[in-house]
């Protein structure tokens, strides 16, 4: 049973480079490093999807090698708090991802300095949020929308532009400016800090750090299409950097933002500096995730089932009228030019063949060993419920006519949620089928050993029928498992 996970990256590689690297640069600039940290900084699953091996962690365990020099700083925008805008992973809106980064990054031991609200203009909702950080203890900042950005560089390097915006007293001579998603503004607060300073007569640095797209492989290999799968509601697209190609003659991979910025950023590092220390984007850079790719088969293929993924979490966006078709065509785009369809995520023919066949909702799993296994809608479960008991079934080699969970000890449940909790639907969601299951454990030997199967369903992959209710969908998230749905609802209801 069970084949060990390929793994395409070496991490303990990563994490001595990277921290090395980061300590040159902040070496080079002499006071203080603006470190623009990108994407997620301890919780990073997609990196640790498309590049096997890459622990969602690495960046955060990097980080602490530096934690005597370096503070944090996390910015999030006045417009995204006034559209309560949610971070679609953990579902949670974007002011209170930062009181959890803030709560998280000090628990690790890394120093929070403070919170800088950007693109602010008097938003209620982000004044608020101001008070509510003071009322912790929080320092917050605010930095204000200019007009003309970013294109009217001397507008914004005066003391109408970043000069009106809050000076960020910082401590450290790191300085990691980090977010809660893409567009909340930490560029521009890492440069509005470089003017600051600069008036203050201290030298400062700044770098970023990006872990996608990889500046060192091919623009169009698959992990750097994945990056694009995954930002393809932010309109990113990566593009081969035409000033380091000019400046070196190198061929390297950036994205449209960071190269339609470059011009601005040399005229303020001009105005600051007299000169810019950079001669492109990739230079700007400190990513060294490009050179620990140990098994670059095993990333290209991870890659392609993220891109997958990502469509399907497009499409049903659009279906819940949280998304724009033109994600879905973007990436419907990147999967011709990487050669992929729906039917190479082997549980979504499997899904679809069992829900043909059954005439009603079903699902599949693929088990670590690439077995695959189906679970269909009953009148006492439903297909994502009937499919965990069914994999630990298979897990745990019993046989599958056994009943895990006897017919006698679903039916008071039934009758307690359609009788007392007013439910429509009498079936079993996946998490009450887990409860059921670890009481019947108490007493069944065999339950006990399908109980102890669920560890291994972690990093597992499961395709739906339907689109799934938020509980089961939080369940499979809480195993650990991937999950994609086909765009559609079980019932033609207004209200879901």
């Amino acid at each position: 049973m069970g084949e060990e996970m390929k793994i395409g990256f070496d991490n303990q590689k990563y994490l001595k480079m990277q921290s090395d690297h980061i300590r040159e640069r902040i070496n080079q600039f002499g006071d203080k490093l603006y470190l623009e940290f990108g994407g997620k900084l301890f919780d990073d699953y997609h990196a640790s999807r498309v590049l096997p091996g890459f622990a969602p962690d690495s960046k955060l365990r990097m980080l602490l090698q530096l934690a005597d020099q370096a503070e944090i700083v996390i910015a999030i925008s006045a417009a995204d708090i006034e559209k309560n805008k949610i971070r679609s992973d953990l579902g949670i809106t974007y002011d209170v991802d930062v009181l959890r980064l803030i709560e998280s990054f000090t628990e690790k031991g890394l120093y929070v300095g403070s919170v800088v609200i950007t693109h602010y203009a008097g938003q209620a909702t982000a004044d608020t949020f101001k008070y509510k950080l003071e009322k912790m203890g929080i320092r917050v900042y605010r930095h204000y929308i200019i007009d003309g950005y970013p294109g009217n560089v001397p507008l914004i390097v005066s003391d109408e532009g970043y000069g009106k915006n809050d000076y960020i007293e910082t401590s450290k001579p790191l300085v990691i400016v980090t977010a809660p998603g893409p567009g909340s503004g930490k560029m521009a607060t890492c440069l509005s800090q470089l003017y600051h300073e600069n008036k203050r007569g201290i030298k400062a640095g700044y770098a970023k750090f990006e872990t996608f797209p990889i500046w060192n492989i091919p623009l169009k290999h698959p992990v750097n299409l994945a990056y694009e799968a995954a930002t393809a509601d932010l309109n990113d697209v990566n593009m081969i950097d035409p000033f380091h190609l000019e400046a070196y003659g190198i061929t390297t991979v950036n994205y449209n933002r960071d190269i339609e910025i470059f011009p601005v950023l040399s005229a303020i590092f001009e105005g600051i500096y007299g000169e810019n220390p950079y001669k492109s984007p990739t230079d700007m850079g400190v990513n060294m995730a490009g050179n620990c790719i140990i098994d670059d088969d095993v990333c290209c293929e991870a890659s392609r089932q993220e891109i997958i993924r990502r469509y399907y979490q497009s499409l049903n966006r659009v279906i819940k009228d949280e998304g724009s078709k033109d994600e879905i065509y973007k990436i419907e785009l990147l999967m011709k030019q990487a050669r992929i369809t729906p039917e190479m995520r082997r549980v979504v023919p499997a899904a679809l063949a069992r829900a043909e066949q059954e005439g009603s909702p079903a699902a599949a799993i693929e088990l670590p060993d690439g077995t695959i296994t189906t679970g269909k809608t009953s009148n006492l479960l439903g297909a994502s419920a009937a499919l965990l008991l069914n994999a630990v079934k298979q897990l745990g080699n019993i046989p599958h006519d056994v009943h895990l969970i006897s017919p006698s000890a679903i039916e008071p449940i039934q009758k307690l949620k359609v009788e007392y909790l007013g439910s429509r639907n009498p079936r079993l969601h996946t998490d009450e089928v887990l409860i059921a299951l670890s009481m019947c454990a108490a007493t069944d030997k065999n339950a006990q050993i399908a109980l102890e199967q669920l560890e291994k369903l972690r990093g597992c992959q499961v395709h739906t029928s339907v689109i799934l209710s938020e509980v089961d969908t939080k369940t499979f998230k809480r195993l650990g498992i991937d999950l994609t749905c086909e765009p559609v609802y079980e019932h033609n209801r207004l209200y879901h």
